[in-house]
C-alpha cells in the first residue's frame, strides 16, 4: 500500500475514515492472541508518519536487508547491525523481491506523482547497486511475487486481475483474466499457490490462486466481520507453515493457517505496517522466529516470535 498511488489513496482514506491513524491499536474480539508471544524491537527509527513512508522490504540472502523508501524515492540496504550499506534512486519504489537468478526486483512508479511505472532490478552484490529497467508501462501496480521460472505477478489495488508478466516482458493476458481478483495488495508464492491479501474489500479476505489454474481460486479466510472491523490488509509472507499478514489499520500482524483459515493476532502496537518478511541469512537472526516489518511511520521493526 502506498500514500502516493491512487490505489493507496483509496486505502488510506478508508483507514483514516475508520480511525486508522487516530485510534489506539485494538485486537478484534473475534481474533485470539497467538499462543507464542511476539516482541517488538525498533531496528531503525522513522520520521514524520506518512511523509517518511518505508513501503516494502526483502532480504537478499547475502546479509543485506533491502528497503523501499517510497516517499524519498530510494532503495536502501542495511547490515544486520542497522548500518546503512547502500542507497540509490528508484522512482516511487514499492514491492521488493529476490528473483530466482539472485537479482533483486522492485516495482517502481508506485507513487503516481513520479514518472513512469514498471519493474527494475539491481545486483545486490554490486559495490554500487544501480536500478535497471526490466518492464515499463504497467501503471497502478503494488505487490510483487516472482515464481521459480522468473514470471512476475503484480497486484493492482484498483483493478481486477493480478498481472502475470513473463520473464521476456510479455503479458500473459489469459492468466491475468482468469485471476479475477479485485483490489489485491500483498502477494506471496508458497509452492504452486499464490496468496493475495485484498485491501479494497471490507471483509479483509486472503485469496489462494493456483499458479497453473488461476480460475480455481478460493478464499482462505475473511478477517473482518463488519465494516468497523476492516483490517486494511497490506503485504504478507510465509512463516513457519503459516501466512503472516500486516493489518495497516489495526497496527497488527495476523497469523493465518492457510489450510484452515484459523487466525490469531501475532503482534500489535505497530504504526501502520505495510510489509512483513522473514529474516533470511541476516546476521544472527533466526528465520524460524524473526520477522522484520516496515511502516508508513518510517520505522523498521524486528518482531521476535516465542
Amino acid at each position: 500500500m502506498k500514500i502516493r498511488s491512487a490505489a493507496i489513496t483509496t486505502a488510506l482514506l478508508t483507514a483514516l475514515t475508520l480511525g486508522a491513524t487516530t485510534a489506539p491499536p485494538a485486537r478484534a474480539a473475534s481474533l485470539p492472541r497467538c499462543t507464542q508471544p511476539a516482541r517488538l524491537d525498533v531496528f531503525r527509527e522513522g520520521g514524520l508518519p506518512l511523509l517518511d513512508w518505508r513501503e516494502n522490504l526483502e532480504f537478499d540472502g547475502r546479509g543485506t536487508l533491502w528497503v523501499a523508501h517510497l516517499t524519498k524515492n530510494r532503495v536502501e540496504g542495511y547490515a544486520p547491525d542497522g548500518t546503512m550499506k547502500a542507497s540509490f534512486p528508484v522512482s516511487g519504489p514499492g514491492a521488493l523481491r529476490r528473483g530466482p537468478d539472485g537479482m533483486m526486483y522492485v516495482n517502481y512508479g508506485v507513487n503516481p506523482l513520479t514518472p513512469g511505472s514498471g519493474i527494475v532490478r539491481f545486483d545486490p552484490a554490486a559495490a554500487h547497486p544501480k536500478a535497471e529497467k526490466v518492464v515499463e508501462g504497467i501503471s497502478g501496480i503494488n505487490g510483487l511475487a516472482i515464481d521459480a521460472e522468473g514470471n512476475f505477478y503484480l497486484s493492482r489495488e484498483l483493478a481486477t486481475g493480478i498481472l502475470k508478466i513473463r520473464p521476456d516482458g510479455t503479458k500473459d493476458e489469459a492468466w491475468t483474466k482468469a485471476a479475477d481478483v479485485f483490489g489485491a495488495n500483498g502477494l506471496e508464492i508458497v509452492g504452486d499457490q499464490l496468496y493475495a491479501s485484498v485491501i479494497t474489500d471490507t471483509t479483509s479476505p486472503i485469496v489462494r490462486i493456483p499458479l497453473k489454474d488461476p480460475a480455481a481460486r478460493t478464499t482462505v479466510t475473511k478477517l473482518s466481520h463488519n465494516i468497523l472491523d476492516t483490517k486494511v490488509l497490506d503485504d504478507l509472507t510465509y512463516f513457519d507453515g503459516d501466512l503472516v499478514v500486516a493489518s495497516f489499520r489495526k497496527g497488527q500482524l495476523l497469523r493465518v493457517d492457510p489450510a484452515t483459515g484459523a487466525t490469531c493476532v501475532l503482534a500489535e502496537g505497530l504504526r501502520m505496517p505495510s510489509s512483513v518478511r522473514v529474516a533470511r541469512a541476516f546476521g544472527d537472526n533466526d528465520p524460524r522466529r524473526d520477522l522484520f516489518v516496515v511502516e508508513a511511520s518510517g520505522r523498521i521493526v524486528k518482531v521476535t516470535v516465542g
